[in-house]
């Protein structure tokens, strides 16, 4: 429980690679993916965090060694948001830049296949705000999170 298969510091490197690594596959997979989980992404998620927890902590089951996986997660993941803070392009790197969906009853059809989005999905998001056809959206934008904010065109 208390002695430690690996070092201190292979542990804190392991961690460190294995958190680039997802933070960069989860940018390719589309903004989409965040936000507007089904359950088989819930299920890749759980089995992803299993798969990758031997490779942090390299086999090793003892207290520190997890505590000291922990913290590195924890510190990896607080440093990345002052480096977004501080830098708009490092942000728009890791956090990604909103983009317009949308515009005056436009489809931006490159966006929508390079999102993997189908109809159906877009079409949800219009009737939440209370939209019926695509003439009524002035502007509508996927944003970092997956969601979709839409501002409808003024009545007249």
């Amino acid at each position: 429980m208390f002695e430690m298969a690996v070092s201190a510091g292979e542990m804190i490197v392991r961690a460190l690679i294995v958190y680039l690594f997802l933070l960069v596959a989860l940018r390719l997979t589309g903004k989409r993916q965040i936000s507007e989980s089904s359950p088989f992404d819930f299920v890749l998620l759980l089995i992803v965090a299993d798969g990758v927890q031997n490779s942090m902590s390299g086999g090793d089951e003892s207290l520190q060694g997890g505590l000291i996986t922990a913290a590195t997660l924890f510190a990896i993941d607080h440093l990345t948001g002052i480096v977004s803070f501080k830098s708009k392009k490092a942000a728009d790197i890791i956090d990604g830049i909103p983009q317009v969906l949308i515009y005056n009853g436009k489809i931006n059809d490159k966006l929508v296949k390079k999102e993997k989005m189908t109809k159906h999905e877009i079409d949800e998001s219009l009737r939440q705000e209370g939209c019926t056809r695509l003439d009524q959206v002035k502007l509508a934008v996927l944003e970092n999170n997956g969601a979709i904010s839409i501002i409808k065109k003024e009545d007249k």
